[in-house]
């Protein structure tokens, strides 16, 4: 297949492009590298380096005839979200329907997007199913939850298929380079550098933790599977902030002295675990790599 990855050289594109290369697809990335890393970049596929937003994206998709979209590229951060609610509105509405309008202009048979645990908000129901209603508490979440709603409507109006992965707390390595990672890229950049980790609020707060490599065969799933369907990947497991220090203080072979604690981020919800098993019947896929094989190769990652 003809396929292009938005945002394609960052921490989750990129590790996307390195699969999709080896299973032998034609793989093209568009990144204006504001975040990404250029050396992430797998040689085998196609580099240009543009913003999604460019009116030139158009000639792009006339010229590659690509038959699906993986749109990766995004404005991640949500505090960010919170401060700048109108930047991040134009990279991740205005960015979408760049795509979209030259998408459906060309023909383009599917597009895979990556939203988020964002769009559920404070919901303790957990782990939160598909069905439940979506209510953001961070214009990060809304940006993703109003994508899921234009997905649909492009879909009515011009028969544009689509899948909607719902990303739980994504890590592993390559993240944060150029940009805000994770709370685990956090920790694992200060442990590597014997530096204090601080935990945002109580460490009480959960989070579900989902290895990158995970992330990636759901997306891989999702090529020939569940169409105009939304799925949670995660792993259907909380993991409180503080237990998560204690784990990998352990890994790194330091000791709880290496804890200390801030205010909490606005925006942040307070406990979060999404419910797998619509994708483990519909896509067929599950998470296969456990939370200390994951840890151990990200904290290796920035020890390297």
């Amino acid at each position: 297949m003809r396929i292009l990855i938005t945002g394609g050289a960052g921490f989750i594109g990129s590790h996307l492009a390195d699969a999709l290369v080896n299973k032998g697809h034609e793989v093209t990335i568009l990144d204006n590298l504001s975040t990404g890393t250029k050396k992430f970049i797998p040689p085998q596929a196609e580099f240009i380096q543009m913003d999604i937003r460019d009116d030139k994206i158009l000639s792009i998709f006339q010229t590659h005839h690509f038959d699906v979209i993986y749109h990766e590229a995004a404005q991640t951060m949500v505090p960010l979200s919170i401060e700048k609610p109108k930047f991040d509105a134009e990279e991740n509405i205005i960015g979408l329907l760049s795509v979209l309008e030259a998408a459906r202009k060309t023909n383009v048979s599917k597009i895979i997007f990556s939203s988020s645990a964002a769009i559920y908000g404070d919901n303790l129901h957990l782990p939160l199913k598909e069905t439940e209603k979506p209510e953001p508490t961070s214009f990060y979440g809304l940006t993703k939850y109003t994508t899921e709603s234009y997905l649909a409507l492009y879909h009515k109006l011009f028969g544009l298929n689509y899948t909607v992965l719902r990303y739980s707390n994504v890590y592993g390595p390559r993240q944060g380079a150029n940009g805000e990672g994770g709370v685990i890229y956090l920790f694992a950049r200060a442990l590597g550098n014997k530096e204090k980790i601080t935990i945002l609020g109580n460490g009480k707060q959960t989070r579900d933790f989902i290895y990158v490599h995970d992330i990636v065969s759901a997306n891989i799933a999702a090529l020939d599977k569940g169409n105009e369907e939304a799925f949670n990947i995660s792993t259907e497991t909380e993991l409180s902030i503080k237990d998560l220090a204690l784990q990998m203080i352990q890994l790194s072979n330091l000791d709880e002295s290496y804890i200390q604690y801030g205010p909490e981020r606005e925006g942040d919800i307070f406990a979060s675990s999404l419910s797998n098993q619509k994708a483990k019947k519909l896509l067929q896929w599950q998470p296969t790599v456990p939370l200390q094989k994951g840890l151990k190769e990200t904290l290796q990652f920035f020890l390297a």
